[in-house]
């Protein structure tokens, strides 16, 4: 076995508040009594420096995680940047708050022009060339709020398109074949024909039935008291409430990936959206002990065991057979038992490398380590 050369040029940087010696969370960036807008809000902004990547990237994805107390929002804008100057101009890529009474929790649409666009959760590159981002948050707060709205973390994750050849071979020493992790398995087709609001039930709550398995994994999914409102309760009620509270107004469903990442970080555990090159970084967070959110798109046969048509469909990678096959929690089941499955590897690599670039959201306690990254950064 050879060790997996990078099929994409991907690098991540984050930004945690305030920075600290550590490099840890402390009391972030907050909206407080400064910045009395006319509309009567308190606000607070930040703007990232200029980060470079390394390449010319053609798509960068944000993800953050943030408390914001009723009446409270936040507004995620980002550009490009090339040598010394802006190439491109803000595009907003979400006006989000972790409960839906305050704003409409959505992406923005109709932004398009002849450098960039922006396609719900992704800016995507049309003709500027982007070798660095730099970022813009602002913090809303009403006068009377409870509270003030706090960002905890910012990240970005820059990506080219993949170089010829696509990733190598695995190399297996990482303690992660022959390890699958104890995620419950929860099957998302339960709630067909049911609850219809926030995208459509069970055929589209993929997203949020994943990141429901993977925080009780963890054992930190929201208490029963939160999602009491929940009537009737169906069969599983926690997704329902996940589904609600990652929902994307303006997407019209609940699989805006920073969205769910930022809804995982209500619950006390650190999240974010992330790219990875290949099912041999992927086995890195398995031996680690970390389940993955993966996103892949497929048509009916081309993943032996995924006997379906998706554009776009989330899905858990719970840990690899002894021979380096993936194995995954699959929602889209029309029960629980039907959610674990062993695919082949090559053909279900293909498919989340070429369907999302090799998204994935990861979710993990801060006490539980992530594995060390490699030279180009991407976590």
């Amino acid at each position: 076995m050879t060790a997996d050369r990078p099929g994409r040029d991907v690098a991540y940087r984050r930004f945690r508040f305030p920075a600290d010696g550590d490099g840890g969370v402390a009391d972030g960036l907050r909206a407080g009594a400064d910045g009395l807008t006319p509309a009567g809000r308190h606000t607070g902004s930040w703007t990232s420096p200029v980060v470079p990547v390394g390449f010319a990237a053609t798509e960068l994805v944000p993800s953050w995680t943030a408390d914001t107390p009723p009446g409270c929002w936040l507004r995620v804008e980002l550009r490009g940047w090339a040598d010394d100057a802006a190439t491109t101009g803000w595009y907003a890529l979400g006006d989000w708050a972790a409960d839906d009474g305050t704003v409409r929790r959505s992406s923005v649409p109709g932004q398009s022009d002849g450098r960039a666009r922006v396609d719900a959760d992704t800016l995507r590159m049309t003709g500027a060339t982007v070798t660095g981002w730099q970022a813009r948050v602002t913090l809303y707060r009403p006068a009377d709020a409870p509270g003030d709205p706090v960002l905890r973390t910012l990240g970005v994750v820059a990506s080219a398109d993949p170089a010829p050849g696509g990733p190598g071979a695995p190399e297996p020493a990482t303690g992660a074949w022959g390890r699958v992790l104890d995620v419950p398995r929860y099957a998302q087709r339960l709630h067909a024909g049911g609850e219809t609001r926030w995208g459509g039930g069970g055929d589209s709550w993929c997203s949020p039935t994943c990141v429901s398995m993977v925080l009780d994994f963890w054992q930190a999914g929201p208490t029963p008291d939160r999602y009491a409102w929940v009537d009737p309760p169906g069969p599983r009620p926690v997704v329902v409430h996940a589904a609600r509270h990652c929902y994307d107004h303006a997407y019209g469903g609940a699989g805006n990936w920073p969205f769910n990442t930022a809804y995982a970080g209500t619950h006390g555990v650190d999240a974010f959206v992330t790219r990875l090159r290949s099912l041999a970084e992927a086995e890195r967070f398995v031996a680690a002990g970390i389940p993955l959110v993966v996103s892949a798109a497929f048509a009916r046969g081309q993943v032996p065991g995924l006997d379906y048509d998706t554009r776009g469909h989330l899905i858990v990678l719970v840990g690899f057979s002894a021979d380096g096959d993936p194995v995954l929690n699959d929602p889209y089941a029309p029960d629980d038992e039907g959610v674990r499955r062993t695919v082949p590897r090559a053909p279900f690599e293909a498919a989340w490398q070429a369907g999302s670039g090799g998204i994935a959201y990861v979710l993990r306690p801060e006490s539980v380590p992530l594995p060390p990254a490699p030279r180009q950064a991407n976590w």
